[in-house]
């Protein structure tokens, strides 16, 4: 289904998305980060947040080693309350994710895996290439609705099309 080279090419793809959301989202202020916009996750920054929750949860499931941020789900929203702070995570994330990415071999995209779903407090397994392809997509999904908040706020949203990001290094 997927290979590292496809899951090395997300975690750049991811990489390079949120390093070009950081100079708009530093230009703007905190209000307007964080007014109501009407998405599912209600504001830029609070999609923002939501989706570095999610990061960590899946990137735990995926490496242990790495902690997940204990944050209950409705609680996502504020995990990092500055944006300062939220920068510096997201940073180290996509880091981990950098490396646990680079660390991967085809053998680890076999198989199942059994982890904890918090939003419906149960246990389930999944294939485990389903659950690398719907961590990657849930972040895509997720910036794509502050691609069009920021659009809506009259925001420069940046380049997402995978086509334009530079080449693997």
């Amino acid at each position: 289904m997927i290979d590292p080279a496809y899951v090395r090419a997300m975690a750049q793809y991811n990489a390079w998305q949120n390093n070009q959301l950081l100079p708009i989202l530093n230009a703007m202020t905190f209000d307007d980060l964080t007014k109501e916009r009407g998405a599912f996750f209600g504001s830029i920054f609070g999609t923002l947040n939501h989706l570095l929750w999610g990061d960590t949860l899946w990137l735990n499931r995926f490496d242990p080693s790495v902690l997940a941020a204990e944050a209950a789900m409705p609680h996502s929203l504020t995990l990092y309350p500055t944006l300062a702070e939220w920068s510096a995570q997201r940073f180290r994330t996509d880091g981990r994710i950098t490396l646990w990415a680079e660390r991967l071999k085809a053998v680890d995209l076999i198989g199942d895996l059994t982890m904890h779903n918090r939003a419906q407090d149960r246990e389930m397994t999944k294939p485990m290439a389903s659950c690398v392809i719907g961590f990657f997509n849930h972040q895509t999904h997720h910036r794509g609705q502050v691609h069009a908040m920021l659009t809506a706020a009259g925001q420069d949203a940046p380049v997402s099309d995978l086509i334009y990001m530079p080449p693997l290094q």
